[in-house]
């Protein structure tokens, strides 16, 4: 860690102390691990302590580690499936932060930030919508990006690649129907060009 980065992480321990499980430099950010439940704590101290002013939310995504760390052998994920990650800015100090919480397998809930910055509102929509992360205390926790007959969520690792209905136009009802997807999947085979099929001269 760099000098700078690293008395940012050791502030933002002291202030925190068993809130943080994690703090460590990646991609030349700090990355701290907050606990779940206590991530509005946490948020709101970031942009209200005059030493961290973190006043800017750049981002908010979910992440889905259905695959991620598998062992071979035992073929079984260690930790939690899902995550929210939260990427900070301070103007004041010219300095990023990058949040992770890690969410329970079955249900991923977490609270809603949109309290402390109002640009979380579409975002958590976002993650909501591709993921089915639900953030408790959201002002309006509806999909923004698929439609409203939109079966399950797009961006969760074991989402099929084709999709689960398929939606089109019907002349005689008309209107929109909706229906089990018609088209075979496709798999992709890279093409294999071999020298020895070729004249040489």
């Amino acid at each position: 860690m760099t000098d700078s980065t690293q008395d940012l992480a050791a502030h933002v321990q002291e202030l925190f102390g068993a809130a943080i499980t994690d703090a460590r430099e990646s991609l030349g950010e700090l990355t701290l691990e907050v606990r779940r439940d206590e991530i509005i704590p946490v948020c709101t101290r970031l942009r209200d302590d005059p030493a961290l002013a973190f006043a800017q939310l750049m981002d908010v995504c979910g992440v889905d580690y259905l695959e991620y760390g598998r062992e071979s052998a035992a073929g079984v994920r260690s930790g939690p499936r899902f995550a929210v990650v939260y990427h900070l800015l301070s103007l004041k100090y010219n300095r990023r932060v990058r949040l992770r919480a890690w969410l329970d397998d079955e249900m991923p809930l977490i609270a809603s930030v949109t309290g402390i910055w109002n640009s979380a509102n579409w975002y958590e929509r976002e993650a909501f919508d591709l993921f089915g992360i639900v953030f408790e205390g959201h002002p309006d926790l509806r999909r923004i990006l698929t439609d409203y007959g939109f079966v399950g969520h797009a961006f969760r690792k074991d989402f099929p690649l084709i999709g689960q209905v398929e939606m089109r136009y019907d002349p005689e009802k008309q209107r929109v129907v909706y229906q089990p997807v018609s088209i075979e999947p496709r798999v992709l085979v890279p093409r294999v060009i071999r020298e020895e099929g070729f004249a040489k001269g």
